[in-house]
């Protein structure tokens, strides 16, 4: 590393290797020649004058990129797609006259931009599967454990720990689901000519239409797909950018919001982000243990939510069947999306598979809070042994104004349930309030739900990637 010029911290910092490979010039470059070869096949196999030795010298430069003699003819001709056909010409002697042959720049360029999108939705996907897959088990484990809900961030009915875990786990659901749709619906340029017309095409065939469909299809199936736009203009439809952004910002604001309750779970210790032997929390206040990995994902996916707009005005100001304002910008969003969104799914598997629950922390805030929710219950039993529903309610009402005056003004304990073990009003309950406050009472079907909800909406999912499965979160720094 240059320690003397700008890094780009997506690269040194928080992206996998996987997925910065997948945006190198290597990988970008190769796949133009793999997209050269499947031309000048596809060609030849139709009947243009095209020689099994041209393809096969081609075949073995495929991967030996000159990239120092394609960067000099890149300085003289201010070309980056012609700078790499005379490189690769200068290797495949034989084979430079029909490199390139009837193509024009996006031919490569778009179709590998595609290619390289789609290998990046791969490693997107796996990751996301993983993330999915630990959080279920979490859910599992901890369906049972009775804990505060929360609304307006004020202390609301019970729910369990499990159970709020499904809330992320929907979300990655919805992600994960518009991902393949996605998928679904991928494809490549193709072979469409300079304008998107194949008129390049329909002149090295003699006009043999039939012949110039069948090479498109030759050559898109060589890569490995099988669909291609209808139309195009010089490029792929630049929406399809913008599709793909959304995607990745939809998975970034799931990631988003886990990572905004956690910190708030910490805050309250009830839950913590794993915390190294040797970490440092602050420079300055040694104790302090902070939620680094959850801000960190924070940051990274504010990032990420911030750039299908960058896609949408470049998918609209296009001009007619192409302009090259597109280009320089796209080089960095795209891949600057995916690099950020990986670094984010990878310390999201790290902080989902080693999240730590403190169960009696949790049991304190339920028992702080508790009382005030069980008036109903305690008064319905009242009314069950004879008492009157609106006396009872107005005293209910009375003692509660009182305990929370105790917290609020002395800074004392909830002290509602021994006022009202001390009020005759009451005496029907005396002896039943800890059952009555049982924290189980109030979680509803919250277990079950979660149960179901993994059963039924998350295992289809991990059944269909076991493959992927049991990949583990890095966090670099």
């Amino acid at each position: 590393m240059d320690n003397g010029v700008y890094q780009n911290p997506l690269i040194t910092r928080y992206a996998s290797k996987a997925m910065s490979e997948n945006f190198s010039d290597e990988k970008r470059f190769k796949l133009w020649r793999k997209l050269w070869i499947a031309l000048a096949e596809s060609e030849m196999e139709l009947g243009l004058n095209i020689t099994k030795s041209q393809i096969e010298e081609m075949k073995k430069f495929a991967e030996d990129i000159n990239f120092e003699q394609a960067e000099k003819y890149e300085r003289e001709v201010r070309h980056d797609v012609m700078a790499h056909v005379h490189a690769f010409g200068d290797q495949a002697k034989s084979a430079m006259p029909i490199i390139h042959l009837g193509a024009t720049s996006c031919f490569v360029d778009c179709n590998s931009e595609l290619i390289i999108l789609w290998d990046a939705l791969e490693i997107i996907k796996a990751k996301l599967v993983n993330v999915i897959d630990k959080l279920s088990k979490f859910a599992i484990k901890y369906k049972d454990t009775p804990t505060l809900g929360f609304t307006h961030l004020q202390p609301a009915q019970l729910t369990t720990v499990g159970k709020r875990a499904t809330l992320w786990l929907q979300d990655l659901a919805m992600d994960y689901n518009n991902l393949v749709n996605l998928q679904n619906t991928f494809k490549l340029r193709g072979v469409k000519g300079t304008t998107g017309t194949q008129a390049s095409f329909m002149e090295l065939f003699n006009g043999d239409e039939k012949k110039v469909k069948e090479l498109e299809k030759k050559v898109v199936e060589k890569l490995g797909f099988k669909k291609v736009y209808g139309v195009t203009g010089q490029t792929y439809p630049r929406k399809f950018d913008y599709n793909v952004l959304c995607v990745l910002s939809q998975i970034a604001q799931s990631a988003y919001k886990f990572s905004n309750d956690i910190r708030l779970l910490q805050n309250m210790k009830e839950i913590e982000e794993p915390f190294e032997k040797s970490q440092i929390g602050s420079s300055a206040m040694a104790y302090k243990r902070n939620p680094m990995r959850s801000e960190r994902m924070g940051s990274l996916a504010r990032f990420v939510i911030s750039l299908p707009m960058n896609c949408a005005v470049t998918a609209g100001t296009q001009w007619f069947e192409r302009t090259l304002d597109d280009s320089a910008n796209r080089r960095i969003v795209n891949a600057q999306a995916f690099l950020a969104l990986d670094g984010i799914l990878n310390i999201y598997m790290n902080v989902s598979e080693n999240l730590v629950v403190y169960e009696k922390v949790i049991a304190k805030h339920i028992a702080a809070e508790l009382p005030f929710m069980a008036t109903e219950n305690i008064m319905m039993e009242c009314v069950k042994a004879g008492g009157n529903r609106q006396e009872l309610h107005e005293r209910i009402r009375v003692l509660s104004m009182q305990a929370g005056k105790n917290v609020k003004e002395n800074g004392g304990d909830n002290n509602l349930i021994e006022l009202i073990k001390n009020d005759k009003t009451f005496t029907a309950v005396h002896g039943k309030l800890d059952s009555i406050l049982d924290a189980n009472n109030f979680i509803g079907r919250a277990p079950s739900q979660t149960v179901e909800f993994i059963e039924n909406e998350i295992k289809p999912i991990l059944n269909e990637n076991t493959a992927v499965l049991g990949q583990k979160g890095d966090v670099k720094i």
